[in-house]
């Protein structure tokens, strides 16, 4: 009794740990850097910079009534900027796009023309251990970093590092 007692508590934190890790490790990317979801920003430039992965999110801001977010249903939807067959439309002026699998997303503004004009990004997700992806240098047009999952993984080993320092004071 006295061993699941004294190790009750180390098995509780190693479990919070585990469950933390995955979180830990995603990145949120704001589209379009400091400048957001604006037509002025170089998309292709600011997406071929960073590595999507399986986990991380997409924050678009924006000013709502002059932009919108809408999701397309493939390639050649993004190309011929057909909004016709989306398959979702975000107007609230912040909004957060889980990317749960691997695999390519488009995306554009629903405003007439500003698809033309570029304001469309090509997403491309990665599985989680990054096998399939590649990166590019930054582009200084609307480049501004992103959350990386270097600098979380940095900090998820911190948070680990102090939560074993408090597992050896109770042993």
């Amino acid at each position: 009794m006295e061993v699941s007692t004294r190790f009750g508590p180390l098995l509780l934190l190693i479990l919070a740990a585990a469950l933390l890790c995955r979180e830990a490790l995603a990145a949120k990317h704001v589209v379009g850097g400091s400048q957001g979801w604006d037509e002025s920003v170089d998309f292709d430039s600011w997406a071929s910079a960073r590595i999507f992965k399986v986990g991380d999110e997409l924050e678009f801001k924006y000013t709502a009534g002059l932009h919108s977010v809408v999701e397309l249903a493939g390639e050649s939807a993004y190309k011929s900027c057909d909004i016709g067959s989306a398959l979702d439309s975000l107007n609230g002026g912040s909004n957060t796009v889980k990317l749960s699998k691997s695999g390519t997303r488009y995306f554009t503004c629903g405003t007439p023309g500003h698809c033309e004009q570029g304001m469309k990004v090509k997403i491309t997700t990665a599985a989680a251990d990054g096998s399939s992806s590649t990166t590019t240098s930054p582009s200084s047009k609307g480049a501004a970093p992103s959350t990386s999952a270097a600098s979380a993984h940095v900090q998820f080993l911190g948070f680990f590092a102090l939560v074993a320092s408090l597992l050896v004071s109770l042993i």
